[in-house]
């Protein structure tokens, strides 16, 4: 009797430790249950896991997220990361308010959720989901969840698809990538990648307050100095600006293919990767900045930077090197400044010359109206003292609205099989050598079709 006693219990210690494995490898727990370090959550799929990890030659202990059928321990995200674990005391749970509480040596506190919902969860419950978006919400009676947080809105160093670069304009939220520290430390560094929140907005990278890399403005199509960013057999995209919010958005088109954007700790380059199952490894696939002219300002206020020009900065049509010697010497920082001055409000008005194949410049000081038209865009800026260039905000089909840049032009290139049309003010001086050449062009057409008309007359 003693002996088939001390069976079953065996037995029944076998069969509670097999279902634990197994709680802890589905994608979802309620309260009470917890996660220890060891144990994991999985997504349904079986794409991510959730669990502890120790990263690089650290042994400090992250909860975070990971590939699961990757060889190469590639984390997504982190939650505790500037407050490692020292230990494997480790303990995610998830309390009956429904809020995520990570509990390190001593049981103290290392990191916590917030809910972003006003009431509390009457069914908590945390789930893996198989995007890799970690979340927490109420779970209804008919087994729909309302998300109260979720990990995508609080990004590590990488971007998957389905999350959002950008900020809510109610709120002030913003959703940014921060590189790791080092491979070691996945505390954010200095560099960032995010969307900033002005009338016209763009993406950056920055070190610290330092930018480093711009987009240029969204064009109805894409970022104008991203020519590169068209439709592909990869991944699909969407920029999205409403009232409400302004993000950025990418999604794969097809799900075995495994790709992520990262933000490289080292270089401060953003990086989109892609796995390739034969190699057993991360493959590029493309990064920003692409070259030197992709470096913020580089060429100065209403400089050009021209990749295949040496040296390759060039003052726009009609400016002049600030300090020439300075130019000379290929310190440009201090760019360009006009041949000639404007002359608004006098007899001989200024007018505009059209620039072709640019990346448009920063639009921290510029205004969009979208009702306007190309021509009312113009004759509104010529009515402004103020106002340098214009162009269409939207560049779709004949192109519409408006964009208006006041002040210096700044962070410009010429862009490689793209780029668009910048109207730029100039004053009158400039636009007489425009005017005479393009009188000379007409005329020359014209005796070219008249010569042309007159042949196939005799002809016939």
């Amino acid at each position: 009797m003693v002996a088939s006693t001390l069976v079953f219990m065996s037995i029944s210690a076998i069969l509670l430790s097999f279902l634990s494995s197994m709680v802890f490898a589905a994608d979802s727990l309620r309260p009470p249950e917890s996660i220890k370090d060891g144990g994991t959550l999985v997504s349904s799929d079986g794409s991510f896991e959730l669990g502890f990890f120790s990263p690089g030659i650290s042994k400090n202990r992250y909860l975070g997220i990971w590939y699961k059928n990757i060889p190469v321990q590639t984390v997504v995200w982190v939650a505790n990361r500037c407050n490692p674990i020292i230990d494997m005391s480790g303990l995610l749970t998830l309390n009956s308010s429904g809020n995520l509480v990570l509990l390190g040596h001593n049981k103290t506190v290392v990191w916590s959720s917030s809910s972003s919902s006003s009431k509390q969860a009457q069914k908590p419950i945390l789930q893996l989901l198989d995007t890799g978006n970690l979340v927490v919400g109420d779970e209804k009676d008919n087994g729909v969840v309302m998300y109260s947080w979720q990990s995508f809105d609080y990004p590590s160093d990488t971007g998957l698809p389905g999350m959002k670069t950008g900020f809510n304009l109610k709120t002030g939220f913003k959703w940014v990538l921060s590189a790791w520290r080092n491979p070691d430390d996945p505390c954010p560094d200095d560099y960032t990648f995010s969307l900033e929140s002005h009338t016209n907005p763009e993406l950056y990278i920055t070190e610290g307050k330092t930018k480093m890399y711009r987009s240029g403005p969204w064009n109805g199509i894409r970022f104008s100095g991203v020519p590169e960013l068209t439709t592909n057999q990869l991944f699909d995209f969407q920029f999205v600006y409403n009232e409400d919010e302004a993000y950025y958005m990418y999604n794969l088109r097809n799900k075995s293919v495994v790709s992520r954007i990262v933000l490289n700790e080292t270089t401060g380059t953003r990086q989109r990767l892609t796995w390739i199952e034969a190699d057993q490894t991360w493959r590029l696939y493309s990064a920003t900045p692409r070259d030197y002219c992709d470096d913020y300002g580089i060429c100065g206020a209403n400089g050009n930077c021209i990749i295949t020009e040496n040296p390759p900065c060039q003052c726009l049509q009609g400016f002049k090197p600030k300090y020439q010697e300075k130019w000379n010497s290929m310190d440009w920082s201090d760019g360009c400044v006009r041949d000639d001055p404007l002359h608004c409000g006098e007899k001989y008005k200024d007018g505009f010359v059209k620039f072709s194949g640019l990346k448009l410049p920063e639009a921290t000081n510029s205004s969009v109206d979208k009702s306007m038209s190309l021509k009312e865009c113009g004759a509104k800026c010529l009515s402004n003292c103020s106002c340098m260039a214009y162009i269409n905000s939207d560049i779709r089909g004949e192109g519409s609205g408006c964009v208006m840049w006041f002040g210096d032009l700044l962070d410009i290139r010429q862009v490689p099989n793209g780029g668009e049309d910048l109207h730029i003010r100039m004053p009158a001086s400039q636009l007489g050598k425009d005017l005479i050449f393009d009188i000379i062009k007409a005329r020359t057409k014209y005796l070219v079709d008249v010569e042309a008309n007159f042949l196939f007359s005799c002809i016939i």
